[in-house]
């Protein structure tokens, strides 16, 4: 699909193109109940990838600062807002974390970097009018860089959880469940859920523990508070080198775990990386 005729597509669905500054908060999952009945929502492969705003002009990380991308790769984009994930593959994040931070990028690197798209932020009707549009829009680009996120509807429970073992076996990290009769929405809403083997979530970190015995002289645990006010510590899930040069306080990491005691304290919570570091 050229240019122009693209510009005329998009318009007819009342698209504004050009710059599009001033988008809006992303949307962000919440966890799903393990009872989540599927119906109602499509569903999608939770893709261990990189979070990535397309503005029309822009490819930019959740933070807003711009992901310095080939401009082969930026050629491929259409001059309209979109919301998806820079993927490697799965098991891939670290070498695809490194590729994207990357000031300079490199060819050799981006040659094996897909922008899997999920969302219209400035799109029309509910989700699963703007996930049909997806798939016809990225039907209609040039380059195989661009590809729209694969969603289905499950009948039930049972399904949902098959889907969701072989996805995991598969080495995917899990699913998402997005309402399909949602309209755009921002910020942390239950129109979408991740449905994972084990939760995450982000927290604050407040202060360093410093470590004992073979951790002496490292870090021991981070303390660190949820957007709910809960305090608690990480010890768990860091590497040698995090260790060394721990996550600065006022940072903002994500961590597993298992469940809540009922005071709201995650079990079993274990790092899982800096979630602001786009």
């Amino acid at each position: 699909m050229r240019r122009r005729e693209l510009g005329l597509w998009l318009a007819g669905l009342g698209v504004p193109l050009g710059a599009l500054a001033g988008l809006p908060e992303p949307l962000l999952a919440k966890n799903a109940p393990a009872s989540i009945d599927p119906k109602g929502y499509l569903v999608s492969e939770k893709l261990d990838g990189v979070r990535a705003l397309w503005d029309g002009q822009a490819l930019r990380f959740r933070s807003g600062r711009t992901i310095a991308a080939p401009g082969w790769f930026i050629a491929m984009l259409p001059p309209l807002a979109l919301d998806g994930e820079l993927w490697m593959g799965r098991r891939s994040f670290e070498r695809l974390s490194a590729a994207v931070r990357r000031t300079e990028p490199l060819d050799a690197e981006w040659r094996d970097i897909s922008y899997q798209v999920f969302e219209l932020p400035q799109g029309r009707g509910p989700f699963a009018q703007r996930a049909a549009q997806i798939k016809a829009l990225v039907a209609g680009l040039q380059g195989s860089a661009v590809s729209a996120v694969e969603q289905r509807e499950l009948t039930d429970a049972a399904a949902l959880r098959a889907r969701l073992k072989a996805v995991v076996a598969e080495g995917g990290e899990g699913l998402m469940l997005h309402r399909a009769d949602a309209p755009v929405v921002q910020g942390r809403s239950d129109v979408l859920l991740k449905l994972k083997p084990t939760m995450d979530a982000e927290a604050v970190v407040l202060a360093h523990v410093p470590g004992q015995g073979r951790f002496a002289g490292q870090l021991g645990a981070l303390e660190v508070q949820t957007p709910e006010g809960v305090r608690f510590k990480l010890g768990t899930g860091f590497s040698e080198a995090q260790r060394r040069q721990p996550p600065p306080v006022g940072s903002k990491v994500s961590y597993r775990y298992r469940d809540l005691t009922e005071a709201g304290v995650p079990r079993f919570a274990s790092f899982l990386r800096v979630a602001d570091e786009f």
